[in-house]
């Protein structure tokens, strides 16, 4: 109907705020790094997440990727926002912006993204608009891994997913499992230590930028036998 939104639209609009409020906070510490140079610089993971007991709702502004294990099959559940991507170069280019190659794709020659919270000083080509994705569960949903570009250079979606998944398994075959009136409180222990590993593995694997990992374990009726 005409002038009502839809709930995927409403939660469009409330995402897009929630990146808005974090490029204010950004702009505020940036200026207190100019202000005291000691403060050390904020790093945001521009992906937010939303796991219900129907769908999983993915919000991405910028270069960060989420990907959903589902069975064996790792899909991708945002597009990295790259100055290359046809949509954005055309896009950038319509609103007189360039896409000038300079140690990879970059912004008129300095940022290497296309969307981002912060970057004020880019505008309008750098809009803070997030994408957001709606996908129904499945009973063969395993995990989520949501990363930084650092882990995404050096790695694929399917060398990531995996190994996550097989780190989250052993944790519980050592340890057991936690009560399930505990799942969904506070840090997994299992989906942790999954995150710290595929941290490591991309320092491994000659990972030169910053690296941001979350772990999402997506069976919480996983059955294992606790230790005594």
């Amino acid at each position: 109907m005409h002038g009502r939104c839809t709930g995927r639209r409403l939660l469009q609009i409330a995402f897009a705020r929630l990146m808005m409020k974090l490029g204010e906070k950004q702009a505020e510490t940036s200026l207190k790094k100019v202000l005291m140079p000691a403060v050390p610089p904020l790093k945001l993971l521009p992906l937010k997440l939303l796991v219900c007991s129907s769908h999983i709702v993915v919000a991405n502004c910028g270069d960060s990727r989420a990907v959903l294990y589902r069975g064996k099959e790792a899909i991708a559940l945002s597009s990295d926002h790259k100055p290359n991507r046809e949509d954005e170069y055309a896009r950038i280019e319509a609103s007189g912006g360039k896409v000038i190659q300079w140690n990879g794709h970059r912004v008129f020659g300095v940022l290497a993204m296309s969307r981002s919270i912060g970057d004020r000083f880019l505008k309008p080509w750098i809009i803070p608009e997030p994408e957001v994705m709606f996908v129904p569960r499945a009973r063969e949903d395993e995990c989520l891994v949501l990363a930084s570009d650092g882990l995404w250079d050096v790695m694929t979606n399917e060398e990531a997913c995996e190994p996550a998944r097989k780190r989250i398994l052993i944790w519980h075959k050592k340890n057991g499992t936690n009560p399930l009136v505990d799942r969904g409180q506070g840090i997994d222990p299992a989906a942790q230590a999954a995150a710290e590993y595929l941290s490591s593995l991309a320092l491994q694997k000659g990972c030169k930028d910053n690296i941001s990992v979350i772990v999402v374990d997506l069976k919480a009726q996983r059955k294992f036998k606790s230790k005594s």
